[in-house]
C-alpha cells in the first residue's frame, strides 16, 4: 500500500499497560519511528498475514498433484544448499 499523506485519518484508541507502552516506545525509537507508525506497521502486517492465511487457492486435481510432487521432490544438489546444511547455527 502506498502512503497517501492527504488521506483522511481516524483515531484508534488503545489501553496498554505501562510496561507494554515502554517496550513499544523502545522498539519504535530503535527503528526511528513514532509509536503510532510502529504500531500501524505491525498491525498492518499482522492483518495482512491473517488475511493471507485464510486465502483459498482452487486448483484442478492435476495441478495439485504436480504441486505436491514438486514439494516432495528432493532439491537438486548445489553449493549453497551444501553450505547451509553444514554451517553451524548461530545459537549453537
Amino acid at each position: 500500500m502506498a502512503a497517501n499523506p492527504d488521506a483522511k485519518r481516524e483515531t484508534l484508541n488503545l489501553r496498554v499497560k505501562p510496561e507494554d507502552r515502554e517496550l513499544i516506545a523502545r522498539a519504535a525509537t530503535l527503528l526511528g519511528k513514532t509509536r503510532t507508525d510502529f504500531l500501524l506497521d505491525a498491525g498492518r502486517r499482522a492483518a495482512q498475514d491473517a488475511l493471507l492465511d485464510r486465502t483459498l487457492f482452487n486448483v484442478s486435481p492435476e495441478d495439485y498433484a504436480r504441486f505436491v510432487e514438486r514439494l516432495d521432490a528432493s532439491p537438486a544438489p548445489n553449493e549453497k544448499l551444501r553450505r547451509m546444511m553444514t554451517t553451524k547455527a548461530p545459537w549453537e
